[in-house]
């Protein structure tokens, strides 16, 4: 079997790492990178021993030109890229009405400009190598839950990005994946940014509730991409309630409408308190 050369964006922690590790155990060869220089280290060192290969680079996915370097550096080092994981990501929340402009910009330019300016610096490498893109979302790319719009907005427009390249590079030769993931356990947090800090608690609280864990999410995405697989859904209620939406969006509306004012009037009790 040929060795794969696999490029992961926000490869420091958390699912990056995850896909770093289950690509490595094919032997993969891996360009690793992430604004977490320390967490880059750590990856490089279990790639290694989980059987993989490849070298770090630091790289914020907001700058084209470091992501166009890093694809230069993919060709110097590996001779090209055969996947794309473009993966990097900001956690975010805040009701529309609290959440700045600024809030927006930051969340765009990382979690749907950088998917954006990581597909077009690589895909020269990619319509040579006949390889594939894989973009993470999210399940707020699909379900739209309250107090998190920026994010939701960035997400459903990766998923967008995803469908417009899937029928614009099938012709071409090059594959194309998105997966939406539901919570899971993950550093996510640690990026958390906006008015908020509430919404940080709810997020903490359905990150920790996460019955899978980043570890067989990478697993689901490995075969679920090996089987040409486009829409990734590794979590089984969300699959049930991307089903439900897709027969029954009102059911989903209302549900979120419901969840929208328990979540007012518990805010609004704790301000009273």
């Amino acid at each position: 079997m040929t060795t794969q050369r696999v490029m992961i964006t926000g490869a420091g922690s958390g699912l990056g790492r995850e896909m770093a590790l289950r690509w490595a155990k094919e032997g993969a060869q891996l360009a690793l990178s992430d604004v977490n220089d320390e967490g880059l280290a750590q990856t490089l060192s279990m790639v290694k021993a989980a059987g993989g290969s490849g070298f770090t680079r630091r790289c914020d996915v907001r700058d084209y030109s470091q992501l166009t370097a890093l694809a230069e550096a993919c060709e110097a080092q590996l001779g090209g890229i055969d996947i794309v994981i473009n993966n990097a990501g900001v956690a975010s929340g805040g009701f529309f009405n609290q959440l700045s402009l600024d809030d927006w910009d930051w969340q765009l330019s990382i979690n749907l400009m950088g998917v954006v300016k990581g597909c077009k610096a690589f895909l020269p490498q990619l319509l040579k190598s006949q390889g594939k893109i894989i973009n993470i979302a999210s399940m707020a790319a699909l379900m739209q839950g309250p107090a998190m719009s920026n994010y939701n907005v960035a997400k459903a427009g990766v998923v967008a990005l995803s469908e417009s390249l899937l029928i614009e590079l099938a012709p071409q030769g090059v594959g194309v994946h998105v997966v939406c993931p539901s919570f899971f356990q993950t550093n996510l947090l640690d990026s958390f940014h906006g008015p908020s800090q509430s919404m940080k608690g709810e997020v903490a609280k359905l990150l920790a509730g996460s019955p899978i864990s980043a570890e067989e999410i990478a697993d689901y995405i490995y075969t679920e991409v090996a089987k040409g697989e486009f829409m990734i859904l590794p979590h089984e209620q969300g699959r049930m309630a991307w089903q439900i939406k897709r027969q029954q969006p009102q059911a989903i509306y209302d549900e979120m409408t419901s969840m929208t004012s328990k979540m007012l009037h518990k805010a609004k009790a704790a301000q009273s308190s």
